[in-house]
């Protein structure tokens, strides 16, 4: 992991340089650029008076345009875009220039927005368009050719060419408004979004600034290299912005992608008694709370966004969430239309939506719900893992495995993406993959406790039996060392095989013991009642040979010939576990 910018050793001048961006931004209307800095200048220590940074300097052009453009900003503040760019047109001064064209893009995009009337119609790619974008095109780039846009209209230029999807110049151009303007975190903030892989990342060459290093944080938790993220905030943190709420709610976000839910959810409790009010993450902090079936909590938590302001679109998602919780799928996806109402280009609620879909057997709108994810954000892994889902639902194995290997891509540690690759294989009778990615599942750590079983069953099916033994013997050595609840559906069926593959081997001690363990299960009780009568007519009619155990609990070694490659394990002795 690279340094930090040697930057962060002044904090003072950093401090300097957030309050000038802050007024710079403000003046533009770059809302979010302005929250984001003003958070990180509130969580520095405050400049005494005679350190504050002093304005501007006024240009001949910004004296000429000052009069317009203070009654054009404070149109633009009303949301009346059309009467602000009215007002500018034919001003000369840069900052005049941003919010003419600032003014036309958002006045397309409030009408492509109220064109849209359909949450689950046409996304990017339809028919509704910004009908300005490329006019502003044309006209910015004439001004770029000539050298004569600023850091701010570079970004512009770059929101521009995103909208009408020419991806690759808009790259360029975002990274020429960061070297422009590196305290601009709205120019970074686009160009996090357009970042696919770790290569991209490092072929871009970036201005050094300390900006960079939140750039690079972010980047980092996209990319899902949560280790990586973790210890860049962490670095920050020991930098100087230990009070950031930004920060805070970063590594809250990481732990929630790694699915780390005791430490997110201790975050998010800290965070939400830092800024009572706070909105923003707070679907995030939901998700969270469902996957725990922490109603009360959920319920709580929803309840008070709805005072804080129930028209936001975190607001939505979290109330989705509660009814999904409770089960009212209907009512949930309902919610997850408003927010897309109020956002078409919320992520989380279009996986969401799909998700309850699914719920209601709506495979078809599913589907729909998904692929609009994926238009959102090709690295949201949920969405395409839900596609994989929804195309196992409708038995077609080939396209869900086209899916989850996207899932997987973009998640390659996560065993869930691997046991369902494996489950893909194995219903296309590729059985070595299958194998390989049950075994990888359980390498990088099975959350569910599931990879070993199903690949103890498949050698079981393939008659493969001293390699399923093997299997099933880790399996449950992996559940009893876990320490989870012994009543595990499946601990009784890995003990009635071993149970007769040790009778069958005319190994009559251990094979008495796991069926006498049998009878601790109920879907196994039976089968272990059966095995010990057997195991006694056999004992009676003389031909149990001698076994030499010194005690009955230890199983032997089995076989390593095994096409998947497994660690050696040592003999399993469950004597001492009691369910």
């Amino acid at each position: 992991m690279a340094a930090l910018s040697t930057e962060f050793g002044d904090l003072v001048q950093i401090k300097k340089q957030l309050i000038s961006i802050i007024s710079q931004c403000r003046e533009r209307g770059l809302v979010h650029s302005v929250k984001w800095a003003s958070e990180l200048a509130f969580a520095l220590d405050p400049l005494p008076v005679n350190e504050h940074p002093p304005p501007p300097d006024l240009t001949e052009e910004d004296a000429e345009d000052f009069d317009a453009l203070c009654l054009a900003k404070s149109y633009f503040d009303l949301k009346e875009y059309d009467r602000a760019a009215y007002f500018l047109r034919g001003c000369r001064s840069k900052k005049a220039y941003f919010l003419y064209m600032y003014s036309r893009y958002l006045s397309g995009e409030k009408k492509k927005d109220d064109e849209t009337v359909d949450s689950l119609g046409p996304l990017e790619k339809g028919q509704v368009r910004n009908e300005a974008l490329r006019e502003l095109r044309v006209e910015l780039s004439k001004k770029h050719n000539a050298g004569e846009l600023d850091g701010f209209a570079l970004y512009l230029y770059g929101v521009v060419l995103r909208k009408l999807d020419l991806l690759k110049e808009a790259v360029d151009i975002f990274v020429a408004a960061t070297h422009a303007l590196p305290l601009h975190w709205g120019a970074w903030l686009e160009l996090c979004n357009l970042v696919t892989n770790i290569e991209m990342l490092k072929s871009l060459s970036l201005p050094e600034c300390w900006v960079r290093d939140f750039f690079l944080a972010q980047m980092y938790t996209e990319l899902q290299m949560i280790t990586e993220a973790l210890q860049k905030y962490q670095s920050l943190i020991e930098a100087g912005f230990s009070k950031s709420t930004y920060i805070i709610s970063q590594i809250a976000v990481a732990y929630h992608n790694i699915r780390d839910i005791d430490q997110a959810l201790a975050l998010f409790n800290e965070l939400r008694e830092q800024d009572p009010f706070r909105i923003e993450n707070m679907d995030t902090f939901s998700n969270l709370l469902y996957v725990r079936s922490m109603k009360p909590e959920l319920s709580y938590l929803a309840h008070n966004l709805v005072e804080i302001d129930k028209y936001r679109v975190e607001t939505c998602c979290v109330i989705g969430n509660y009814y999904s919780l409770r089960a009212q799928h209907e009512k949930a996806a309902l919610y997850f239309q408003r927010a897309l109402k109020l956002n078409p280009r919320c992520l989380g609620a279009w996986t969401l939506m799909g998700h309850e879909y699914m719920e209601m057997k709506n495979t078809s709108a599913a589907i729909q719900a998904y692929r609009h994810a994926i238009e959102v954000n090709k690295r949201d892994y949920r969405a395409w893992y839900g596609l994989g889902q929804t195309y196992e639902i409708l038995k077609m194995p080939f396209y869900s495995l086209y899916y989850y290997r996207k899932a997987h891509h973009l998640r390659p540690n996560d065993s869930r993406m691997l046991v369902a690759l494996g489950e893909c294989y194995e219903k296309l009778n590729q059985h070595v993959e299958a194998k390989k990615c049950y075994w990888r599942a359980y390498s990088v750590g099975d959350v569910e406790r599931m990879a070993l079983l199903k690949l103890a069953k498949l050698h079981e099916q393939l008659h493969e039996s001293d390699d399923a033994a093997q299997y099933y013997i880790i399996y449950i050595k992996d559940i009893f060392s876990c320490g989870e609840q012994l009543e595990h559906a499946e601990v009784g069926t890995a003990l009635r095989y071993l149970g007769y593959y040790y009778f069958k081997k005319d190994m009559y001690d251990e094979s008495s013991f796991c069926a006498q363990r049998c009878c601790d299960y109920n879907d196994a009780r039976d089968a272990g009642k059966a095995l010990l009568m057997q195991i006694s007519a056999m004992r009676e009619q003389g031909d149990a040979s001698p076994q030499e155990m010194s005690t009955p609990g230890v199983f032997t070694p089995l076989s390593n010939n095994n096409a998947t490659p497994i660690r050696r394990v040592s003999p399993l002795d469950l004597s001492s576990v009691t369910p």
